[in-house]
């Protein structure tokens, strides 16, 4: 289990308020995750507060971590608690996780490649490994989470 932090403020708008709400938000997180372009992955969603518990089996790395930012990049979401695992198949090598970088005010993808990678031309690494999330590199927000690819 991980528990990984978001800005609470930041993000798509699913809903007015979550308060009592908790059911509801739940399946209109599951529906923004397949409307992401992440399909209807095998996970089972529980909201409390202002936290979301990810439960299930998911084919890879890369698209449980595309999972917990599609769920974490939402208004009113502080936080998602990682329960999902990954399914194991005996020709696959094991993926080391990717990093996670949260976008701060000022910054593009040209400039968290140079950071990160030392190369800002290597942006289009990152916008690769955040699509379907992202649709246009040059249009992120501060507060987004965004997957740091090795």
């Amino acid at each position: 289990m991980s528990l990984f932090s978001f800005v609470k403020d930041a993000g798509a708008k699913l809903w007015d308020t979550l308060s009592g709400n908790e059911a509801k938000a739940a399946e209109s997180l599951k529906e923004h995750v397949a409307k992401v372009g992440l399909g209807n992955p095998n996970i089972q969603l529980q909201v409390e507060g202002d936290k979301v518990v990810a439960s299930g089996e998911v084919a890879s790395q890369e698209e449980k971590e595309k999972i917990l930012l599609a769920l974490g990049n939402v208004a009113g979401i502080g936080q998602v608690e990682d329960n999902i695992t990954v399914a194991q198949t005996a020709t696959a090598a094991p993926v080391a996780a990717a990093r996670f970088v949260t976008v701060k005010s000022g910054d593009t993808l040209s400039s968290i490649a140079k950071a990160e990678y030392g190369d800002a031309n290597a942006y289009m690494k990152i916008f690769e490994a955040n699509k379907p999330m992202l649709g246009d590199p040059n249009k992120i927000y501060p507060g987004q989470v965004l997957r740091i690819p090795q």
